[in-house]
């Protein structure tokens, strides 16, 4: 029986708590042992009294971890800034890497990660779980195997109303940078949204492993919330195969919707709204297939999926080079809009009590509905309060700012 993979844990609350549920509860799994968890507060954390009872060892950093022990895999599950330092230091100590998303906040930190790994001769997965899933990967193998013909047109939409509690849970929600002047860049398509970004440009990519490259971008970014970055943001991508992406998604409405998108292809069209539903792919002749779900299955398959790679059971789907591409568009977003546009004041609203007030913006949901129905961004909808951003070259991009950003009235670099 091969040896089991040891396991340290950075992040043991938040999202981490989902994956040390699942090493919790897979009591007699001989495929790892926890070596470690990693928190500056571990606290949070709600099952801190079942790891001292295991005799798990506690750290306040991966640093000290790694001056007292090993681990065969990294899983990290920490701020978005703490990714490429973290990812850098595991694989410098021998560590394979699941590392959440969003890859990094730059390009330049991800490309830093690319050479750590490339040293090091390890892998690195980054936890996009869609990418993990059996309906993501069903319909991946036929877009690649050319059943419905040249992709054209990939749209998604989410609205997910985000209160003070997300925004007030950390030091860096909503920042651009951190205390320390670090890169965060965090706004729903650098974190809550992400996935759906990430997913369009990975199901375009012309191997299992890999995204297709965004080459060009316009971004349109807006702001309701007391915050530095946006909350809003609609998005028009061009991919080396002449695709057209567009990405719409906020956090500043009333109500939750989402994630929908719809991908036109030359010879089908596929769909798929939030819930239990089922992707579902409709050709041209009258014909369906159904894929399933991508909610249907554990988040947590990427770990699972790791861990079977590192036996040798299997491949890592997506990497650091498939993330890639969803942080260069992030960045070339940032580039594009510059400073968010924030919303007339008459529009926005706010409602419910302190701490939990939600302010959200009177008919931003229906705007940002007509404009994915139709593929256009607000400006091009003639909205009043809408703002064109530049169109940024994505070509040879390798680091942010590119440029424009500071032009815009953003901070600069």
């Amino acid at each position: 029986m091969p040896e089991a993979v040891s396991i340290v844990l950075a992040g043991l609350g938040g999202y981490g708590q989902e994956y040390l549920k699942a090493l919790l509860e897979q009591r007699d799994d001989a495929r790892f042992r926890l070596a470690g968890g990693v928190d500056p507060s571990p606290r949070r954390c709600n099952r801190l009294a079942e790891l001292n009872a295991r005799g798990v060892p506690i750290y306040r950093s991966l640093q000290e971890f790694y001056r007292a022990a090993t681990a065969d895999l990294a899983v990290l599950s920490s701020p978005i800034h703490r990714h490429c330092s973290q990812t850098c230091l595991a694989l410098a100590h021998g560590s394979h890497v699941l590392c959440e998303k969003p890859v990094a906040a730059t390009v330049q930190d991800v490309n830093r990660m690319i050479r750590a790994r490339d040293r090091a001769g390890k892998h690195v997965a980054i936890g996009y779980q869609w990418s993990f899933s059996t309906p993501i990967q069903r319909l991946k193998q036929d877009i690649l195997a050319g059943h419905f013909g040249a992709p054209r047109r990939l749209r998604s939409l989410c609205l997910w109303p985000r209160d003070e509690v997300y925004y007030h849970r950390n030091t860096w929600a909503g920042r651009l940078r951190d205390a320390r002047g670090a890169w965060v860049l965090d706004s729903p398509a650098n974190n809550a949204m992400a996935h759906d970004l990430h997913n369009m440009l990975y199901l375009l990519g012309p191997r299992t492993e890999a995204s297709a490259q965004p080459v060009a971008l316009i971004a349109e970014l807006y702001r309701a919330n007391d915050i530095e970055n946006f909350d809003t943001a609609a998005l028009r991508v061009h991919t080396d195969g002449g695709a057209e992406i567009l990405f719409y998604g906020s956090h500043a409405v009333p109500e939750d919707s989402g994630p929908e998108f719809c991908f036109e292809f030359e010879h089908a069209t596929v769909t798929y709204t939030t819930g239990h539903s089922p992707i579902v792919a409709r050709f041209s002749d009258g014909a369906t297939r159904h894929y399933g779900g991508p909610n249907d299955e554990p988040q947590v398959t990427k770990l699972w999926t790791c861990l079977a790679a590192l036996a040798g059971a299997g491949t890592i789907p997506c990497g650091l080079e498939a993330a890639r591409a969803q942080t260069l568009c992030a960045n070339g977003a940032q580039d594009s809009a510059g400073a968010p546009v924030d919303f007339p004041r008459e529009l926005v609203h706010v409602k419910g009590e302190s701490p939990k007030r939600l302010t959200w913006v009177a008919g931003l949901d229906d705007v940002l509905r007509r404009c994915y129905a139709a593929g256009v961004l607000p400006s091009e909808a003639q909205v009043a309060w809408a703002r064109a951003g530049r169109r940024i070259d994505l070509r040879g991009y390798r680091r942010f700012p590119g440029g424009a950003y500071g032009q815009r009235g953003a901070v600069s670099s």
